[in-house]
């Protein structure tokens, strides 16, 4: 097979969306403006490289709120935290920076609103995920989680009280519908959420990967084994019609088994994945004769966040824009 038959499709959008974006600035602005160390509460978003180099100026990772010292300052990260969270910040007299994306703030509040109404609210998300956990947490007693179509079958509700369903911003937009589809045939009043709760970042990746997929023998995915939209790009370029489709972290972790055969690659990234790691990838790809590379771009993506209110105030106090 000669080399200048073999290329790369590279998807686009990809990586960073505009609340990673947010939130990775959100610490590095905090940390220039307080100092190290300063402490976040769990991965900031969901990817190791990120993660590392945050760590590495200055920012301290930890699991729950009581491992922070009375007083210091703690960030939130991108997912989202419940309100016994912001108790428990409070309770310590700890400087509280609130980086969840404004899309899963979104959800909270119609959360919120549900179970003001005394609505049975049936979530859709995959279990120990920070961002249910947080969403959960809005309205524990009117919550039920919702693990994927085949979760539906266990589900019982109160038939003489309304149903709503939500979802997690990160979920596969095709498993979700499914999901939803097979509630509602369960439970015909179900309502629908004001808006889609699958982010916009989600949907688009999904769909550029969609468009590729089928002309490509092998897609690989960059983005963190904990990242809930990096994994489920998998699952969808191979329902797309990828031949074979892999998750890695960094251009290292490719098996040079996997180009066997193969003349076209699809590359993509989940939404917090910065693109260092992606050029890494094509830069490995390129030094085994895929040096040929094809951007496939679907929709264009504008839209970016606002910093923290409380955040953008230290910054205005400080006299630094």
């Amino acid at each position: 097979m000669s080399q200048t038959q073999r290329k790369v499709l590279l998807a686009k959008p990809r990586g960073y969306c505009a609340g990673v974006d947010r939130a990775v600035e959100t610490v590095e602005k905090t940390l220039a403006l307080h100092g190290a160390p300063i402490y976040v509460r769990k991965e900031i978003v969901h990817n190791k490289f990120v993660v590392t180099e945050l760590e590495a100026k200055g920012a301290i990772f930890v699991n729950e709120t009581d491992e922070v010292p009375q007083g210091a300052t703690v960030v939130f990260s991108a997912h989202g935290v419940s309100p016994a969270v912001h108790e428990e910040a409070a309770n310590r007299n700890l400087k509280t920076i609130d980086a969840t994306c404004p899309l899963v703030t979104k959800v909270h509040a119609e959360a919120r609103r549900f179970a003001q109404d005394d609505y049975q609210i049936l979530f859709i998300g995959h279990e120990g995920h920070e961002e249910v956990e947080g969403t959960m947490g809005e309205a524990p007693k009117n919550m039920t989680l919702v693990d994927g179509p085949a979760h539906v079958q266990d589900i019982e509700i109160d038939p003489s009280r309304p149903v709503a369903w939500l979802s997690q911003t990160t979920l596969s937009v095709d498993e979700t519908l499914e999901t939803v589809d097979r509630l509602r045939a369960k439970f015909p009043q179900l309502l629908d959420p004001p808006s889609d709760d699958i982010c916009y970042a989600t949907q688009n990746r999904q769909k550029a990967v969609k468009e590729i997929s089928n002309q490509c023998e092998l897609m690989i995915v960059v983005g963190s084994a904990n990242s809930s939209n990096t994994v489920r790009l998998v699952d969808v370029a191979l329902e797309a019609g990828a031949t074979a489709a892999y998750r890695v972290d960094f251009a290292a972790e490719i098996n040079e088994d996997w180009l066997s055969g193969v003349t076209t690659v699809g590359v993509t990234s989940g939404a917090s994945v910065p693109e260092i790691l992606v050029n890494g990838v094509l830069t490995w790809l390129a030094q085994r004769g895929f040096d040929s590379v094809e951007e496939v771009e679907t929709i264009e993506e504008h839209l970016q966040f606002a910093l923290p209110p409380e955040l953008r105030r230290d910054i205005k106090a400080a006299g630094r824009a």
